[in-house]
């Protein structure tokens, strides 16, 4: 008797777990989000004394009220560097700002390649990502959904003697990190979907897989 009871109850706790999964991966990520975002936010707040933005006479933690804030003057400052970005003054002091980042030893890796990647997923940029393909990725035999970037580079056409594909492959569930591979144009696939449902389907671990993605065509087809 006891051993039905154990095997009802395991699978109504199975089923319970896999209904619940997704609201509680999604609750951990939205509370280290906000966390990160405060450790950020509450910086801007270096000029008041930490005796009242916090408690105990400021060994303890910022009070919820400054956080917001905090919050609140961020979002002011990102508004007004959108702002000064469509004027010339403010695109030359955004350029500035980049080359003093990009002549830091280190630094300049990390920033540069973030930068990268951000302009990648900028709508209008030169290295919008332009096309969704399937390639064979990290081996032959196993296959990865990534990006087109670039179609050739003639200084590694001429050293490959063959036409090579610049993509990105993503990881999954931060498609902001990744692998940015050259690939023979033969070997790359084209995926009939947009930009935006191949990053869908990254970020959702391959659950959500729109219906255009079953048809493949090869990209020298496609630009016939």
């Amino acid at each position: 008797m006891s051993k039905p009871v154990f095997s009802r109850w395991r699978g109504y706790f199975f089923t319970g777990l896999v209904v619940l999964l997704p609201a509680i991966i999604t609750l951990a990520l939205l509370k280290w989000l906000i966390g990160t975002v405060a450790s950020l936010t509450d910086l801007l707040l270096f000029f008041a004394p930490s005796g009242l933005t916090h408690a105990d006479g400021g060994r303890g933690e910022m009070y919820w009220y400054w956080r917001l804030a905090a919050l609140a003057l961020a979002i002011v400052l990102v508004t007004l560097v959108g702002l000064l970005a469509r004027y010339y003054l403010g695109k030359r002091a955004i350029e500035w700002f980049d080359a003093m980042m990009l002549r830091v030893p280190l630094l300049n890796k990390i920033y540069g390649s973030i930068k990268q990647v951000n302009e990648a997923f900028t709508v209008g940029k030169k290295t919008s990502f332009q096309t969704v393909v399937l390639v064979e990725f990290p081996r032959e035999g196993t296959y990865a959904v990534g990006f087109v970037t670039s179609e050739q580079d003639e200084k590694l056409v001429y050293k490959s003697k063959e036409k090579l594909i610049g993509v990105f492959v993503p990881t999954t569930p931060i498609p902001t990190s990744g692998f940015r591979i050259l690939v023979p144009e033969a070997k790359v696939t084209k995926l009939d979907m947009s930009v935006a449902e191949g990053i869908k389907y990254i970020i959702s671990f391959g659950s959500v897989s729109p219906e255009a993605a079953t048809e493949v065509k090869n990209v020298k087809r496609s630009k016939r």
